[in-house]
């Protein structure tokens, strides 16, 4: 019996070293705080697939700081910034919490500003496009985004409408922070293109039930076509009334990208091929030649069940959080702490990231935490499987 006790207590000492290094690679956490619980979303899984793919394969590679492994922490906002607020603080709270990334409604960050800062947390942002969320005013500004921009989606989308013939365009948008950003970004484009104009605005609240009348005074006032900001729920609502108009009554719908954040295509059913309906987007999948692309799919083919490259769901959200989250691993190792200020200033000091979108050079600097630029944006629509491919690639009947 002692002889086996007196073996035991050989094979305990000479595991220790082994355990002592194993409790000290404590996992670097980052945070995803998205709408979760809104039913018809597929950006926050899209957004979660990109993080997780992302963090395996650092993980893999000896994740940062030594070996320490990255954890992914997510929580439920609802897209109700009260809870967004909360789920910050507790996030802000934990031990080696590094950044958070947020989901796609603006009006929840925005709310989230304040909040960001007084925590020093690091605000990682793959979707949402109002320009005020970045340019906060804020110093030093906790906001890195990797993603679209107001200002750069319409510039895009009117010069879109008047491809289309259109000079006089009429703008549904809701009644929101995000809806005035963009009001505000057409504006300024309409003031230097005089040849444009918007003959109407109308504003409409989430929830609405119907979006047709708006739609029939704009017609009435002269718009050619209707520049929409919306999500996937008020997107489909408008798409399916004008379908049942006539032929004559059916003007382009050209869409801010909130819309792709869900499965617009199930949702409008065959409403969508009746209509000319297009949206703003900043990656596509589908003929990707970057061999980071093909790998992405591969993975997310393997830990997702996703078919193909035109099977992803809100597919930017995924290309965006990934490339986010290697660029926030480099910036953790080159920080050499998991100190968030000192992680801050590590983002605008990275040099060069060869990415799954491009190459940046660098991601971030000390006057632009922008990562992305207005050249990489451009207009899609939906093909016959519900894909979304840019505007030359679609194969519409």
């Amino acid at each position: 019996m002692k002889f086996w006790i007196f073996r035991l207590l050989l094979l305990c000492n000479a595991l220790n070293p082994l355990l002592v290094l194993a409790e000290e690679k404590v996992p670097v956490l980052v945070g995803l705080d998205a709408e979760f619980g809104h039913v018809t979303s597929t950006s926050d899984d899209a957004i979660k697939r990109g993080i997780l793919i992302a963090i395996g394969e650092i993980n893999r590679a000896g994740g940062v700081l030594d070996g320490r492994p990255l954890k992914l922490v997510e929580r439920d906002n609802r897209s109700v910034p009260a809870r967004a607020i909360v789920n910050v603080k507790e996030m802000a709270a934990m031990p080696d919490m590094v950044a958070v990334f947020c989901g796609k409604f603006s009006p929840v960050v925005i709310e989230l500003l304040p909040t960001l800062h007084e925590q020093k947390m690091i605000l990682l942002d793959p979707w949402a496009a109002a320009d005020v969320i970045v340019d906060n005013g804020y110093r030093p500004n906790y906001v890195f985004r990797l993603s679209l921009r107001d200002s750069w989606a319409v510039p895009v989308m009117l010069k879109h409408a008047k491809d289309k013939g259109a000079r006089q365009v009429g703008l549904l948008l809701p009644n929101t922070s995000w809806g005035r950003s963009t009001q505000k970004a057409v504006d300024n484009y309409l003031s230097a293109h005089r040849e444009m104009k918007a003959v109407a605005t109308h504003w409409y609240n989430w929830g609405d039930k119907t979006l047709v009348e708006k739609y029939t005074i704009m017609l009435k006032a002269g718009a050619q076509a209707i520049i929409l900001v919306a999500n996937e729920g008020e997107g489909s609502l408008l798409v399916k009334e004008v379908a049942a108009l006539p032929k004559s009554e059916r003007v382009p719908i050209i869409s801010h990208w909130g819309v792709s954040g869900g499965d617009m295509a199930k949702m409008t059913g065959s409403a969508l091929r009746e209509v000319d309906f297009s949206v703003v987007q900043t990656y596509s999948f589908i003929g990707a030649k970057r061999e980071k692309a093909h790998q992405l799919i591969d993975a997310a083919s393997r830990q997702f069940g996703i078919p193909d490259a035109r099977r992803i769901p809100s597919p930017v959200g995924m290309a965006h959080a990934y490339d986010l989250m290697h660029i926030l691993a480099m910036a953790i190792d080159q920080a050499g702490s998991t100190d968030r200020a000192t992680v801050r200033n590590a983002l605008e000091e990275i040099k060069n990231y060869s990415g799954l979108i491009k190459d940046y050079k660098p991601p971030f600097t000390s006057a632009r935490h922008e990562a992305l630029r207005a050249e990489e944006v451009f207009m899609a629509r939906y093909d016959e499987d519900g894909a979304i491919v840019r505007t030359e690639q679609a194969q519409r009947k």
